[in-house]
C-alpha cells in the first residue's frame, strides 16, 4: 500500500507511520532480509502454504560481506531442503578434503560421509543467496527486491503489525502481516525498531580480511593456525578461492597501517600466518578488492516479542573464526519457521511457540558460541588446535541432530 502521508512521532527511535495507513490485506509473515536466514525462513513457510512476503533492499544477484564456506551442518540443511544439488549445479565445487597446518605439521583429511553428506561447499553469496530467494519465490513467497524497510509498524498495544519503507522507485510503501521477521543482518533495522536488546555481549576483538585469487589449483579447504592468526582457503566458483585471515582486531589494523594498500596488508598477514600459502599466491592473480571487518561482535539479541522475531545475524552474531555463520542461519531459520507454522496453523499459542524458538536457538548455538569466543581470544597455538578439534566434534554432533529432525510440517503433510 503506497502513501504520501508523512511519518508520525518517533517510537523506538524510528519514525512510525500513522495507524490510519493500515492496509486492507494482512499477510501471514513478512520477512525483512532475503539472504541466508531470511530466504530460508520464507522458503520453509511458503512450502507450508503460508502467505509470505520476502523483501530486501538489494537487487539480486548481489554480493555481501562473507567468507561463505558452509560447514557440515549447513550442508545437511541444504540437502534436507532439496537445494544442495542446485548449489553444485551452479558451479560451486564439491570440497572433499580439508588440510590443517599448525606447529610445523600438516594433516589432510578426506571429508567423510556423515549425516547424509560427504562434501562441503563454499558458494559465492551472490549465487547462493539468489538461489535461495528464488526457491522461496518458487514455493509461493512474494519476493520484493529493492525495498528499503525504515521501521516496523506497531499497533496501540506495541505489537508489530507490519513494516514501512520505500520501494525501488522511492515511493512510500507499507506491508502488513501477522508476524514480522527481522533477518536484516547485524545492523538490523527491525531489531532497532522493536527495541530488541542484546542479552549477552562477549566482545568484538577479532577481525577478518579476505580477497579472491585465481590461476592456481585448489584441492580443498586449507587452514593455517599461527600465533594470533588463522589463515585459510575456500575454493569457490569460477576456479577462484576466497583467501582469508582472521586475527585480533589490533593486528589487522596494524597490518593496514603498515601497508600502502589493503591488498598489500592482506598479503603481509598471509605471509606471517602461512608463508607457504603466501608463496603460492605470488603465482596467482588477485581477482577482487580486499574486503573484511575489523570488529566482529560476539553477541546474542532478544529473539522475539509481540508479533516479531529475529533470525540470522539480526538475532545472533559471532566471530568468523569458526566459519559457522551460514550454518547458524539455516538452523535457526528452520527453528523459527516451525514455531511460526505452529501458531499460524492454530496448533500452538504464540508466546509459547516463540519462547520455545528462543530457547531452542539459545541451546543450539551455545557450544559453538563458547568455542568461537575462546578461539577469538587467539590462545597459544597448541590450545588453539585443541579448540579446533572441539569445534569439529561439535559440528558433527550438530549435523547429526539436524539430519535426524523431521522437516517442519512433514508429519502433517504425511497425514493428509
Amino acid at each position: 500500500m503506497a502513501s504520501e502521508t508523512g511519518p508520525a512521532e518517533p517510537r523506538h527511535g524510528i519514525p512510525q507511520p500513522p495507524a490510519a495507513l493500515v492496509g486492507e490485506h494482512r499477510h501471514d509473515v513478512i520477512v525483512v532480509g532475503a539472504r541466508a536466514a531470511g530466504a530460508a525462513t520464507a522458503l520453509l513457510l511458503a512450502r507450508l502454504g503460508h502467505d509470505v512476503v520476502l523483501v530486501d533492499r538489494a537487487a539480486f544477484p548481489s554480493d555481501t560481506l562473507s567468507t561463505h564456506q558452509i560447514a557440515r551442518p549447513g550442508v545437511v540443511q541444504l540437502q534436507r531442503w532439496g537445494l544442495l544439488q542446485a548449489v553444485l549445479d551452479s558451479g560451486a565445487p564439491a570440497i572433499r578434503e580439508v588440510t590443517f597446518s599448525a606447529c610445523g605439521e600438516t594433516e589432510t583429511r578426506v571429508v567423510k560421509e556423515r549425516s547424509g553428506v560427504h562434501l562441503l561447499v563454499a558458494p559465492r553469496r551472490y549465487v547462493l543467496d539468489t538461489l535461495l530467494a528464488e526457491a522461496a519465490a518458487g514455493a509461493g513467497a512474494q519476493l520484493r527486491l529493492g525495498v528499503t524497510v525504515n521501521g516496523v509498524c506497531l499497533d496501540d498495544r506495541g505489537r508489530a503489525v507490519g513494516v514501512y519503507g520505500r520501494d525501488g522507485r522511492g515511493s512510500p510503501i507499507e506491508v502488513h502481516a501477522r508476524f514480522v521477521v527481522g533477518a536484516d543482518g547485524l545492523s538490523s533495522r527491525v531489531a532497532r525498531s522493536v527495541g530488541a536488546g542484546v542479552v549477552e555481549r562477549r566482545g568484538a576483538s577479532g577481525g577478518v580480511t579476505y580477497a579472491y585469487f585465481a590461476g592456481m589449483p585448489w584441492r580443498g579447504i586449507e587452514l593455517y593456525a599461527a600465533e594470533r592468526a588463522l589463515a585459510g582457503v575456500f575454493p569457490t566458483h569460477h576456479g577462484e578461492a576466497c583467501v582469508w585471515v582472521t586475527a585480533p582486531s589490533d593486528d589487522a589494523r596494524a597490518a593496514r597501517r603498515a601497508a600502502r594498500t589493503r591488498s598489500e596488508a592482506l598479503r603481509f598477514q598471509v605471509e606471517a600466518a602461512a608463508p607457504a600459502l603466501a608463496a603460492r599466491l605470488r603465482d596467482g592473480e588477485q581477482t577482487s578488492p580486499v574486503s573484511g571487518m575489523l570488529h566482529m561482535p560476539n553477541h546474542i539479541r532478544q529473539a522475539h516479542g509481540p508479533g516479531w522475531a529475529l533470525v540470522g545475524d539480526a538475532g545472533y552474531h559471532r566471530d568468523a573464526v569458526t566459519g559457522h555463520g551460514l550454518s547458524d542461519a539455516y538452523r535457526d531459520a528452520e527453528l523459527l519457521a516451525a514455531a511460526l507454522h505452529s501458531v499460524l496453523a492454530g496448533s500452538a499459542d504464540e508466546e509459547e511457540a516463540l519462547a520455545s524458538y528462543a530457547d531452542a536457538r539459545d541451546q543450539a548455538l551455545r557450544e559453538v558460541f563458547e568455542i568461537t569466543c575462546a578461539l577469538a581470544a587467539y590462545p597459544p597455538v597448541p590450545q588453539f588446535v585443541e579448540l579446533q578439534k572441539r569445534l569439529s566434534q561439535a559440528l558433527d554432533r550438530e549435523a547429526a541432530d539436524l539430519a535426524a529432525r523431521t522437516l517442519p510440517g512433514e508429519l502433517e503433510l504425511a497425514r493428509r
